[in-house]
């Protein structure tokens, strides 16, 4: 037993260099509530650092660890400032102020992190959408009604960012998030990937347009109630097969009457005469049968407009030649302007600023073709009529006629509301599209008076009539493209156009002056485009949906 302590207390004895172990008794006693809490035994105090030896984000802590716990300042939880003119901020800060400084230290989206894609609604008609949550789970179902939608915007002639907000709009209102929409010239994807299931994507491409101004305002009427929450996804899908099939709200006669009506206001608007403008109804009447037979036939729209736009250029000639009181120039400029790609322009700029660059060229390139048509079939005519030994035509000596202001108002109206009816609009945004045309033409009298330059006035007038556009379709519930568009025909260079080809064409000596009226006349459609989407731009902050989104902010 002696020998068994021996070893114990041996083995227990500390060796040369070493600290002796503790003791069972000098150790501390620590209770279990103390363990639970995470209690820890007090280390050495050790002097705070001052807040200047600390960096600026610390400083703060740093003063609030200096404050004494006996301030009344700290008990209650208020800032307090010391002599020195240091803050102390207590740990019990007023939840206002933490939550002020929290948005000014921390950023709620970082610029790493994705944006969501809902995001992109902000600014637009679709801002904020109401997620609908009794809605039937096949996500297949949505997708393929989104494609449906956007494919009847897309073949109705709406720009990419209005076919895109579409979609994200429905898709989120119909309960569908994880969704990416790719937009390509004529083709439309979406692409669905979940994170706890299967991810497919779906395609669809668009190979036919129309006009029909009337159906793209019911279509954007239909993603309104959407997005509102009072509409399910099979409602939805009835009402957008019952607008793919409606009528178009004007007949052919009308149309083509409508198409009549506005080159003989137009010819009288730039100062032809009324034998000229009977000339011009006379043409455009011819030319509305041939676009019918062209799309009968199949026949590619190059030269269907070609044709057309050498019969509209052949009888000014003809009748040039007959000696009968009218200008060719002023009748050709009248017959041509509903053939121009104005709508085509607005939506390839309007593409192109959003973001949709590939797009935005698909369009413009569409939009180059058929302006090279139209040239293509002056010239054909020009060089027809010259082989025969036609008359020239002096284009730099045009005898017009001087009507009174109250007249011209009145031809911008009933040019602009016949221009309208050719696009298929709808028959109660007739009055207000020449309401904004007849105040854009109101704007273009003031800045010609002032002296501004032949391209200025139409970016300034264009950009008028876009905001106003803009400001009117947030009212009436409509796209803007749908009043801007008819609103600028007015503006669109027909005249310089047919300058530009006959000194190309027939005074090779001049060619150089044809060529840059050309770009002249090229440069100011481009001005047209580019002013219809900056005045939109300008008017977003006074649309409705960003007055709410402003007080919704407010309110936080």
């Amino acid at each position: 037993m002696a020998h068994r302590s021996d070893e114990e207390h041996g083995a227990t004895s500390p060796q040369i260099g070493e600290d002796p172990a503790p003791s069972a008794g000098a150790l501390p006693r620590i209770s279990t509530s103390e363990i639970n809490m995470g209690f820890h035994p007090e280390d050495p105090a050790e002097e705070p650092p001052t807040a200047s030896e600390l960096p600026l984000n610390t400083a703060v802590s740093a003063n609030v660890a200096a404050a004494a716990a006996s301030d009344i300042e700290w008990r209650t939880g208020q800032v307090h400032t010391t002599d020195e003119g240091i803050t102390l901020m207590p740990t019990r800060a007023n939840p206002v102020a933490r939550r002020l400084l929290a948005k000014m230290w921390i950023s709620d989206t970082p610029p790493t992190q994705a944006l969501n894609i809902v995001e992109r609604l902000q600014g637009t008609p679709y801002a904020n959408p109401k997620v609908n949550d009794q809605q039937d789970a096949s996500s297949r179902r949505t997708m393929e009604f989104a494609l449906d939608l956007g494919e009847t915007l897309i073949r109705y002639g709406a720009g990419a960012l209005e076919v895109e907000t579409s979609i994200i709009a429905v898709t989120a209102a119909l309960g569908l998030s994880h969704l990416d929409v790719d937009i390509t010239n004529q083709s439309l994807h979406l692409n669905y990937s979940p994170p706890d299931a299967e991810s497919y994507s779906v395609l669809r491409v668009v190979r036919s347009y129309t006009s029909n101004y009337a159906g793209l305002v019911l279509v954007h009427e239909l993603v309104s109630d959407i997005i509102a929450g009072g509409v399910s996804r099979s409602a939805s899908a009835k009402r957008l097969k019952e607008i793919t099939r409606r009528p178009k709200p004007f007949p052919r006669w009308i149309v083509a009457s409508g198409r009549a009506l506005f080159a003989a206001a137009f010819v009288l608007f730039i100062g032809g005469s009324w034998a000229g403008a009977l000339v011009a109804m006379i043409s455009s009447s011819l030319v509305t049968q041939i676009g019918r037979y062209g799309s009968r036939w199949r026949v590619p729209e190059f030269f269907t407009i070609a044709v057309s736009t050498m019969v509209i250029t052949g009888i000014a000639l003809i009748g040039h030649q007959l000696h009968a009181p009218l200008d060719p120039a002023l009748v050709v400029s009248g017959g041509i302007l509903l053939l121009l790609p104005s709508g085509r322009f607005v939506s390839a700029l309007q593409d192109a600023i959003n973001g949709f660059p590939v797009t935005a060229v698909g369009r413009l390139f569409s939009a180059s073709l058929t302006y090279g048509a139209i040239l293509s079939g002056i010239a054909a005519a020009l060089v027809i009529s010259d082989a025969f030994g036609g008359e020239e035509v002096d284009v730099h000596q045009i005898v017009t006629t001087e009507y009174p202001a109250w007249l011209l108002v009145l031809l911008v109206a009933v040019a602009i509301v016949a221009g309208a009816v050719t696009e298929q609009s709808a028959l109660r945004l007739l009055l207000p599209t020449a309401g904004i045309a007849v105040g854009g033409y109101l704007i273009q009298m003031l800045a010609e008076s002032i002296g501004l330059g032949e391209r200025a006035v139409p970016a300034i007038v264009a950009t008028v009539i876009g905001f106003a556009a803009r400001f009117a379709s947030d009212k009436l519930r409509t796209p803007q493209l749908v009043l801007a568009a008819p609103a600028v025909m007015f503006l669109l260079p027909g005249l310089m156009i047919f300058r530009a080809m006959y000194g190309i064409v027939i005074n090779v000596d001049d060619m150089a002056t044809g060529l840059v009226e050309m770009f002249n006349a090229m440069a100011i459609m481009l001005s047209i485009a580019g002013g219809v989407v900056f005045g939109e731009t300008l008017c977003r902050p006074l649309t409705s949906n960003a007055r709410r989104e402003r007080r919704r902010i407010r309110r936080r």
